[in-house]
């Protein structure tokens, strides 16, 4: 809800497609549809989705997360609050990306305990996920000390990194071998 708040500006408290009466309402609904859109996704099987949006390998504003939330968002400020499909697309784009990326930004950051992966899907699962360690498997997704020639993926070459003399033993290297499996 603060982070719909602190992002609600230009979308929703200065917009004059909203009515001054309803500027509040909005808010809280937008926030309760971006919860809302999460934990479907949750419950539909899209929790690689949004795993993968938070590890920030994939751009927030155009991720299938994003999107799928802000049609729900322009739907619900339309049926709830009469606006028009313009005026509800307007806050919904100018609100669900920004609100998305501070989630991301704020899980990610090391510094910030405003937010954690962790608790962000035990909320959505109801608790179901608390045997599991959704911060290593974050970092999975993001390469966390995988990435070992820091060439920004995890490969065969980072695979290679990892072993006792760098994949090499005098005669050539794993890569030769992998290579002789398919010759």
């Amino acid at each position: 809800m603060n982070l719909v708040k602190e992002n609600a500006g230009s979308a929703v408290i200065n917009n004059p497609a909203v009515p001054n009466e309803k500027k509040d309402a909005v808010i809280n609904e937008a926030s309760n549809s971006i919860t809302g859109g999460l934990q479907n996704m949750f419950s539909n099987g899209n929790a690689q989705d949004i795993l993968k949006m938070f590890s920030g390998k994939e751009d927030v504003a155009s991720s299938p997360v994003t999107n799928n939330i802000s049609g729900g968002v322009v739907q619900n400020l339309m049926d709830k609050f009469g606006l028009d499909r313009s005026a509800a697309s307007g806050v919904a784009n100018n609100l669900v990306p920004n609100v998305m990326q501070n989630m991301v930004d704020k899980t990610n950051d090391p510094k910030d305990s405003s937010f954690d992966i962790q608790s962000i899907f035990n909320n959505l699962s109801g608790g179901s996920t608390s045997g599991f360690n959704m911060q290593a498997l974050l970092n999975k997704l993001k390469g966390v000390g995988l990435d070992k020639d820091k060439d920004g993926d995890v490969d065969l070459q980072d695979l290679m990194k990892l072993l006792p003399g760098g994949g090499t033993n005098g005669g050539g290297g794993i890569l030769d071998k992998v290579k002789g499996m398919f010759n």
